[in-house]
């Protein structure tokens, strides 16, 4: 039968698919919107599994909070491009809002969840008809706290910072700290948080470049404890000299009775 330009049209603007391949649907389907509309979307799923060994490792990352909680997700595709997608990004932007009011902590749960009445991995499906290459939720976190949060995203969606304070922070100095996060790349929030075996594996490094330079063994701990404050202050957030103004931590620009909680730093791959 003949398939009409209207038809076509209908069914893409329902769809957001290719007009080829909505010519092609109501084709195989005698012309019947609704059947298309379900064999583009058992298309979508064969189309995802047919893409799912390539290769995907670009893409963005997002955040989303409510004042209690916190998300952050990295969605990922194949190429730079496809992620300045307007249907790509609007498929991110959906799941990092569904962990978050879902409380969904891992890329299993999420793909098995519901999203506008289908499975997120049917909703991943359709849009990979959509922009033609693989798409994967690479990773989630979830934070909550009392005190509020703070989110940045850098460089094209490159880089995200989702930041928890114990009290509230002005949006300015929040959205400050987090750019400093994007740019600093802590790797804890506080001393304490540094893992025994990674302390002592740099003392035992400093230890013996020191003994190499012949400094007196008498002298050698001071020194090491000197250069682990040091180490401190170059991984973990609260020692950092603050980029904005290097003369002060970023422990020392927080308002009196709030701190960091925690952060989460997302860079693409």
């Amino acid at each position: 039968m003949s398939i009409s330009a209207a038809q076509v049209k209908e069914l893409r603007e329902k769809t957001g698919v290719g007009m080829m391949d909505c010519k092609a649907a109501l084709s195989e389907t005698g012309g019947d919107i609704e059947s298309a509309i379900k064999y583009l979307r058992e298309k979508g799923l064969a189309a995802a599994n047919k893409k799912s060994d390539r290769s995907a490792k670009e893409g963005r990352v997002f955040t989303t909070s409510n004042g209690n909680k916190g998300a952050i997700l990295e969605l990922n595709c194949e190429t730079d491009f496809v992620a300045s997608n307007d249907a790509f990004i609007e498929l991110g932007e959906s799941l990092v809002k569904l962990a978050l009011a879902n409380n969904i902590t891992t890329t299993d749960a999420l793909l098995e969840a519901q999203l506008n009445g289908k499975s997120v991995k049917e909703v991943i499906s359709e849009t990979v008809l959509k922009v033609g290459e693989n798409l994967v939720p690479s990773r989630i976190q979830i934070s909550e706290t009392k005190g509020g949060f703070s989110e940045y995203i850098h460089s094209n969606g490159k880089i995200g910072v989702l930041i928890s304070y114990s009290a509230p922070v002005d949006d300015a100095l929040g959205r400050d700290i987090a750019m400093h996060v994007a740019a600093a790349k802590p790797s804890y929030t506080r001393p304490e948080e540094v893992p025994n075996q990674e302390l002592d594996s740099e003392r035992d490094v400093i230890r013996k470049q020191l003994e190499n330079e012949g400094k007196p063994a008498a002298i050698i701990d001071k020194i090491v404890d000197g250069k682990i404050n040091k180490y401190y202050k170059e991984i973990c957030l609260l020692e950092q000299a603050f980029v904005k103004d290097p003369e002060k931590t970023i422990k020392a620009i927080l308002p009196a009775g709030a701190t960091v909680e925690s952060f989460a730093r997302f860079e693409l791959g």
